[in-house]
């Protein structure tokens, strides 16, 4: 089987939206399908244009959105500055709205909203209003709307198990931007940036801009300089300066070594507290959980506010089928939200095969390590079946097929 699909951001100068397209471009995403995404948005005026250049003699690919007549300026790391745009001032319901009225699958729109909601929350924080009241000088533009958009198209294109990322580098000294001169990194960029681990003083320039950032902390699960997997692909994405240090933002995908016999994959969990719903129910749910793909649904009793006691209800379930087990969540239980996290699941690796017993056959599940049996047990259903059949006891069927099992009695 597989092992865990790796997409490992190394931001050793910094990060920006032009330069993550130009990043995963060149590590292998098809920039036709990067442009016929995009198109499926409401936009239109620009054109976009890929290159492949080199920085201080590595080879990486250029992505620039071109927007007509206007002139586009660039700060330090690459990233359009928009001021000149003439469309921006965008707020972000108009970005809501232009994203989920285009033809993009759930999961893109998704991760684009979630990303400049990021930028909403991180500039109303800085300016002191509601992000109701923020309007998006420079993020609203079109060339940063393709720079988020574009980042959620190549996700799903290249559909990791898991992001990671490096500590972050930000520059130092100023920038210029709508609002004026800003200290690097800019207020929006470091307020984006709570709780991820940076580092600063490279260069005299902005490194990483809010967008860059917001592109990290919405989709990246875990910060470390640590690469402990193989990797197999590299790409490079060019910034527009010239720094002392190569403009570049380096992109590796790989995968994680996983132990013999077993396998890893990043899985979901979904859950929810109740401590109001008729307990009937829950068999019902659990019947409809299971039957749109969940791995696993279990109950936790729980004590909640004024100690009336409660459960979590918790799904385990694959990235895929998220929206289907959030939407049954929702619908049929009393919950008024949901929160999610991912996990690694390490599992053995498994076979079934049948046994033959004087009353049919049953099922015998095994799991592997070092290349033999782990451990086996039989398939409760065939179990019951065989008791309900013959009037014995479940316990009478399991042991029967334990002796079996002991004599080496070989399953087919």
């Amino acid at each position: 089987m597989a092992g865990t699909k790796v997409l490992y951001y190394d931001c050793f100068a910094g990060i920006s939206g032009d330069m993550n397209l130009g990043a995963m471009i060149d590590l292998g995403v098809d920039k036709n399908y990067l442009i016929k995404g995009l198109d499926k948005l409401s936009l239109s005026g620009y054109r976009i244009s890929v290159s492949k250049e080199s920085k201080n003699g590595i080879s990486g690919t250029r992505v620039s959105v071109n927007l007509g007549k206007n002139s586009i300026k660039h700060s330090g790391s690459g990233h359009s500055d928009n001021s000149g745009d003439g469309i921006g001032n965008r707020n972000l319901e108009d970005i809501i709205t232009i994203i989920n009225s285009s033809k993009l699958s759930g999961s893109i729109k998704k991760n684009s909203i979630q990303i400049f909601r990021r930028i909403a929350e991180a500039e109303a924080k800085v300016h002191n209003k509601p992000v109701s009241r923020i309007h998006f000088h420079e993020v609203g533009a079109t060339d940063s709307i393709i720079d988020i958009v574009g980042a959620a198209i190549c996700l799903d294109y290249l559909k990791p198990d898991i992001i990671m990322a490096s500590s972050v580098e930000l520059g130092g000294g100023f920038v210029e931007c709508a609002h004026g001169i800003l200290p690097v990194p800019a207020p929006a960029t470091v307020e984006i940036l709570k709780g991820i681990p940076v580092r600063s003083g490279a260069v005299m320039h902005e490194t990483t801009t809010p967008t860059g950032a917001a592109i990290l902390a919405s989709i990246v699960s875990e910060f470390t300089d640590k690469t402990d997997f193989t990797i197999d692909k590299i790409g490079y994405g060019l910034g527009y300066k010239d720094f002392d240090i190569p403009n570049l933002l380096r992109v590796y995908l790989g995968e994680f070594n996983k132990a013999a016999d077993t396998d890893s994959n990043i899985s979901l969990i979904v859950e929810c507290n109740i401590d109001d719903m008729n307990p009937e129910l829950y068999d019902y749910i659990f019947d409809s959980l299971f039957s749109a793909g969940a791995n696993d649904v279990f109950i936790t009793p729980i004590i909640m506010k004024k100690s009336r006691p409660a459960v979590t209800l918790s799904v385990l379930c694959s990235n895929e089928i998220e929206y289907e087990i959030e939407k049954i969540l929702l619908k049929e239980t009393s919950t008024l939200g949901v929160r999610k996290y991912k996990v690694t699941k390490t599992m053995l690796n498994r076979k079934v095969t049948s046994i033959d017993t004087p009353f049919g056959k049953v099922r015998i599940k095994s799991a592997f390590y070092g290349g033999r049996p782990l451990k086996s047990k039989p398939e409760y259903e065939d179990c019951l079946r065989i008791a309900k059949e013959n009037q014995m006891s479940i316990s009478e069927v399991y042991n029967m097929v334990s002796e079996l099992l002991l004599k080496g009695k070989p399953g087919k």
